[in-house]
């Protein structure tokens, strides 16, 4: 929600960004809400209506979870080999060696 300057009316704004083109406005942060609430309700009945798929909710933090990471041939390699040996999918693999590596305190175990 973000607040919207004098000239362009005033009040307060809320987008969806799952929902291409899903937005409203209101003169108060409630108001805003209920109306964001209408419009979301109206993009989804909308994409019904015209066999428009439905997009899942993202992360509220702007990060998905996916990234495209290009690494030499070699480590691919050898994390591929590594995964193997210990049973586990490749994707599981480096989260545990990132996880790891960001020294976090929940490090992801995926041997269980």
């Amino acid at each position: 929600m973000s607040l919207l300057p004098p000239e362009e009316g005033g009040g307060y704004l809320i987008e969806f960004p799952d929902l291409p083109g899903c937005m409203s406005d209101g003169d108060t942060i409630e108001e805003t809400i209920e109306n964001g609430k209408d419009a979301v309700f109206c993009w989804i009945e909308s994409a019904k209506e015209f066999g428009d798929e439905i997009p899942q909710p993202g992360s509220a933090n702007g990060f998905s979870g996916h990234w495209i990471q290009q690494i030499p041939e070699h480590i691919h390699t050898q994390l591929s080999q590594r995964a193997v040996q210990e049973g586990i999918s490749l994707n599981a693999l480096v989260t545990e060696m990132l996880s790891t590596g960001l020294g976090s305190d929940e490090a992801l175990s995926v041997k269980q």
